[in-house]
C-alpha cells in the first residue's frame, strides 16, 4: 500500500489527499483517498474485493498477437486491447493490492552446450484477467485467456496468473532523470515474451517464446472499437461487484443476417 501511495505521488502529486482526509485512521484515510483518487482516472479499485477494473476497447481481432493491452502510443497494430488509462497509474493500483513483482522471461545457458541457452518463462506474483461487457440485459464476462487462440494447438490459450512485473525506470538519455518505461512505451501486458521486462504484467506460458502462434477467438469477441471493462483479479472470481455491473459499456448487438437462399 505504501508503494503504490508513493508512485501516485511521484507521478501525480495533485491526486492525494484531500484537506477532508480522516485523521483517525490514517491507513483506512490513506486507502479511500486512493480509491477516490483513482477512479476520475478511469480506475475502479476493491481493495476487499482484490481487483482493479479500467476501460478498454477492442482492438486486432484479425491478425496475430504479441500484446494484450496497449496505450494510444503503444504497439496498437498488434494488440488486443486498447485503454486511455495512463501506465504508472493503474501500476499504482495494482500495488495497492499488495502485488509483488515477480521475475520476467529470461535465457539461462544450456549445461554441456556451449553457445546455446534455453528460455525460462516468467516466474512469481500476479493477476487473474478478465473482460466483461453488457448487450442489452445480457451481461458477458470471460476470463481473457479464453479469448486468445493458440495456432500451434487450436485451442484457448491456457488459463494462468499473468505474472506482475510493474515495468521499470529507465533514463532515456545520459544526465535526464529516469522516466517511468511503460508510460513511455504505452505497452501495459504483453503476450509473447518480451525480455527488457518494460510492461505491467507478462503472460507466464512456456509456449509465449513463440511469437507467431497467437491470435483473438473472435466468435467471443464484441467488434472492434466496442468499449469493454478489463479487470485485474488476485483470487478467481465467479461475477462482478454490482456496483461495478452498472457500469459496464453496453456493445449494440450486431443484425442477424438474412440467409437469401432460404
Amino acid at each position: 500500500m505504501k508503494t503504490a501511495l508513493l508512485v501516485l505521488l511521484a507521478w501525480a502529486p495533485g491526486l492525494l489527499f484531500s484537506k477532508d482526509s480522516a485523521v483517525q485512521d490514517p491507513e483506512a484515510a490513506a486507502r479511500a483517498e486512493l480509491v477516490k483518487a483513482l477512479e476520475p482516472e478511469g480506475i475502479l479499485l476493491d481493495l476487499d474485493l482484490g481487483a482493479v477494473s479500467i476501460p478498454a476497447s477492442v482492438l486486432v481481432r484479425d491478425d496475430l498477437l504479441e500484446y494484450l493491452l496497449v496505450g494510444p502510443n503503444g504497439a496498437s497494430h498488434e494488440s488486443l486491447f486498447l485503454t486511455e488509462v495512463r501506465p504508472s497509474l493503474l501500476n499504482a493500483a495494482l500495488l495497492a493490492l499488495g502485488v509483488e513483482p515477480g521475475t520476467n522471461a529470461r535465457w539461462e545457458p544450456i549445461e554441456g552446450a556451449e553457445g546455446e541457452h534455453r528460455a525460462l518463462p516468467p516466474e512469481g506474483d500476479g493477476f487473474l484477467l478478465y473482460l466483461a461487457w453488457r448487450e442489452g440485459e445480457e451481461v458477458y464476462f470471460y476470463r481473457v485467456d479464453d479469448l486468445l487462440s493458440n495456432l500451434a494447438t487450436g485451442r484457448s490459450m491456457r488459463r494462468h496468473r499473468w505474472v506482475f512485473l510493474g515495468s521499470r525506470f529507465k533514463a532515456m538519455r545520459e544526465g535526464e532523470p529516469e522516466q517511468f518505461v511503460a508510460d513511455l512505451e504505452g505497452n501495459l501486458v504483453n503476450i509473447s515474451f518480451f525480455f527488457q521486462g518494460n510492461t505491467l504484467l507478462t503472460s507466464a506460458l512456456p509456449e509465449c517464446l513463440e511469437q507467431t502462434i497467437w491470435v483473438a477467438n473472435p466468435w467471443l469477441l464484441p467488434p472492434r472499437d466496442s468499449a469493454v471493462q478489463f479487470v485485474f483479479a488476485r483470487r478467481p472470481l465467479n461475477d462482478l461487484p454490482a456496483a461495478w455491473k452498472e457500469r459496464l459499456p453496453e456493445v449494440v448487438a450486431a443484425e442477424p443476417v438474412e440467409d437469401d437462399a432460404r
